[in-house]
């Protein structure tokens, strides 16, 4: 695969005011987490011995949570999942414990609940398997359904809200609800973190390389990166992924594209055996997540909280191309009563999802970044196959694809794990 040099630049638009005038929550990764399965089918195959690593599985399964359809059966073996999958992952800017003292909002007392700040549906496909990751916008208005809060209460059908809030109204069965009804698809599996377990998991995977092209300052993160290679981890990761006044044009647009960065980066490194092929790696990893699980960093739908469907999902992703890894933006258009919000194209969304429906490739023909914070630079080589990583030869950029790919409407921007992309500092 080529870069893209067939993609239509980025049209330059006034700076998103609802990327700069609201308040600067600090967002969590989550597709970190995502680490973790691929390592727990590696552990679970015997690379460091078996499942003895989830000697927490209990406390897990008990930390679980209900969004719905949590009562169907696991396949008897441990095996690759059968049919596609849907896992909605968020991230939250929780106030408790150690994740106050990441957050200015928390120590100046400026949040009134915990919010859902990234939102991502991660599809797998049947075979062939495929991976498209959705992010929405956290400011994005969209219907929430009447959800049941922590203490009781019930809150009722909003017509209108910011994404955002679906968690203060209901947790992650709330968020869960919210993008099914906003998408059609079936969410089965969830998960959420806070913002010290990316730092955790981060820390586990050995880091992450990040590619700036220019300067990055960014004062209300702390972000401070010249340009050039970086690999971060822990609290820099976490400011890298917050970003979003330093870099593109300062919404969070830009800043999705931005995380789109690091989460392909951080597939190439597992993939290539930086983590797969380390049986050490693999071990902190999956221990470093049942630790952020049993402390309440980590939460699980019920349905993910066993560990044999963990391993099950992992060995559907395990072998997917780089270039059946996409990353994508949710489409959406500023809002024509307020300009600090953007509203769902909900016409190009159904050209995703009826495509995904029926299992068909998907072709990206927008940009790159939805916010000009990115840009394609060239394209990663694919894995060479490692013994620790997989039993079973990885599949490489050169398998031919059966059905005809489905174009994507130029206003869904994303990019592929097999695109290597670079953030664009704020000028």
């Amino acid at each position: 695969m080529s870069p893209r040099t067939d993609r239509p630049a980025p049209a330059r638009r006034p700076v998103a005011r609802h990327g700069v005038l609201s308040s600067p929550r600090p967002v969590g990764q989550v597709l970190t987490f995502l680490g973790a399965l691929l390592a727990v089918i590696v552990v679970s195959a015997g690379a460091v011995g078996g499942f003895y690593v989830w000697n927490g599985v209990q406390a897990i399964e008990d930390a679980g949570v209900a969004i719905g359809e949590d009562d169907a059966p696991l396949p008897p073996s441990i095996g690759e999942i059968e049919g596609g999958v849907n896992l909605l992952v968020v991230g939250t800017d929780s106030c408790e414990g150690p994740n106050a003292a990441l957050s200015g909002a928390c120590q100046e007392h400026d949040t009134d609940g915990e919010r859902n700040d990234v939102t991502m549906l991660v599809h797998i496909s049947d075979e062939p398997r495929r991976v498209t990751v959705v992010s929405f916008p956290r400011d994005m208005l969209v219907p929430i359904p009447s959800c049941t809060g922590e203490d009781g209460t019930q809150h009722p059908a909003m017509s209108e809200q910011m994404l955002n809030v679906s968690y203060m109204y209901g947790g992650l069965k709330c968020t869960a609800l919210t993008i099914s009804e906003l998408t059609g698809v079936d969410i089965r599996f969830a998960a959420a973190t806070r913002w010290t377990g990316v730092i955790n998991m981060s820390d586990a995977i050995g880091g992450v390389d990040v590619c700036v092209q220019n300067d990055v300052h960014d004062a209300y993160t702390g972000l401070d990166l010249m340009a050039g290679t970086h690999t971060l981890e822990g609290a820099a990761a976490l400011q890298f992924l917050r970003t979003r006044y330093g870099i593109g044009d300062g919404s969070d647009l830009g800043r999705i594209s931005n995380q789109q960065q690091f989460m392909s980066s951080m597939v190439r490194k597992l993939q290539s055996g930086g983590v797969l092929g380390d049986p050490a790696a693999l071990l902190n990893l999956a221990t470093t997540a049942v630790r952020q699980v049993t402390s309440g960093e980590i939460t699980l739908s019920r349905s993910l909280s066993n560990p044999q469907s963990m391993v099950q999902i992992a060995m559907a992703m395990r072998s997917v191309p780089y270039k059946d890894i996409l990353f994508v933006q949710y489409p959406t258009a500023y809002g024509a009563a307020d300009p600090n919000r953007v509203e769902p194209v909900t016409s190009a969304a159904d050209v995703l999802f009826q495509a995904l429906a029926a299992n068909q490739p998907l072709q990206l023909t927008g940009a790159a970044s939805g916010g000009s914070s990115t840009e394609v630079v060239g394209e990663a080589s694919a894995p060479a196959p490692t013994e620790a990583a997989s039993p079973e030869p990885i599949a490489t950029d050169a398998a031919p694809s059966a059905a005809a790919p489905v174009a994507l409407p130029a206003s869904i921007p994303g990019q592929t794990s097999a695109e290597v992309t670079c953030t664009v500092g704020r000028r």
